[in-house]
């Protein structure tokens, strides 16, 4: 098959899967005649699925994807100003959970709904490791503290900054302040020398997290996991990322022991126009 293939009784000629195209690798001979791709098109697409997506006949098949094979867009399920707006202040960084585990199928329909963030170029760079075992977490957890003495010891004033003694006090007291008690940790891990990898990870992590309470579940950013997940050979051998692979984001999931009722303030944005 080529790159794409137009249905010629389906489209109605009106170019915009030409107007689309990020790349530009679609054309029109003339008003008469159906899209086809410029030379060279193979090689330059990034195969985002615009193309198929915008045109409203669904005339046009390309070879990574068909019209019937990409979901229709639900126009009653579009959300008005307000409905985005509560949806977006109803979310809650979740620090209190319930002693119940995440089945496997629950979280892998969370990272499947997560992994349709954008990326630079559709590179889609994002790999995800989960620790889903909880006894697994907790000696990772006890790692990430021990991250946490040496950086008292060794970079005292990073180490009061982000207040690590009193998260060391209180892991000796057992109470876990590094990952709240919340039963799974999620990664989003790329390859260090790829450009797109770290804003995409985070990109894709804001979409999980997002995405969690449809499911029941409750987020955190793991923060202090992350960090030593970063700069800590201990915790890196523990969780046992791809040669060449840095992790670039982390959060803490579980199903949320309360629920909250209202939507707390924040400060008035800070707005600058040019």
């Amino acid at each position: 098959m080529p790159l794409f293939e137009v249905d010629p009784d389906k489209c109605n000629r009106d170019g915009i899967c030409v107007d689309e195209c990020p790349i530009k690798i679609i054309t029109m001979k003339d008003k008469d005649s159906v899209p086809r791709p410029v030379k060279g098109a193979d090689q330059l697409c990034i195969q985002c699925g615009h193309c198929v997506a915008v045109c409203p006949t669904g005339a046009l098949s390309h070879q990574s994807m068909r019209p019937e094979d990409c979901p229709p867009v639900r126009k009653e399920w579009k959300l008005g100003p307000e409905q985005a707006e509560h949806f977006l202040r109803a979310r809650r960084s979740i620090r209190t959970y319930k002693d119940k585990p995440a089945d496997r199928e629950t979280l892998s329909r969370l990272i499947e709904i997560a992994s349709h963030a954008p990326s630079g170029h559709n590179t889609q760079p994002v790999h995800w490791h989960v620790v889903h075992d909880t006894q697994t977490l907790q000696e990772q957890i006890g790692l990430v503290v021990d991250w946490m003495r040496y950086m008292i010891k060794k970079q005292p004033e990073m180490a009061n900054m982000m207040h690590l003694d009193m998260v060391v006090a209180a892991w000796d007291f057992g109470i876990d302040t590094v990952c709240r008690g919340a039963p799974h940790v999620i990664i989003a891990h790329g390859h260090k020398d790829h450009p797109m990898a770290p804003n995409a990870c985070v990109i894709a992590l804001t979409y999980l997290e997002l995405a969690a309470p449809s499911l029941g579940l409750g987020t955190c950013w793991a923060g202090f996991y992350n960090a030593a997940a970063m700069y800590w050979p201990e915790l890196q051998k523990a969780i046992g990322l791809p040669e060449g692979h840095l992790c670039y984001g982390a959060v803490m999931v579980g199903y949320p022991k309360y629920k909250y009722q209202r939507l707390p303030l924040r400060n008035s944005p800070q707005i600058t126009w040019q």
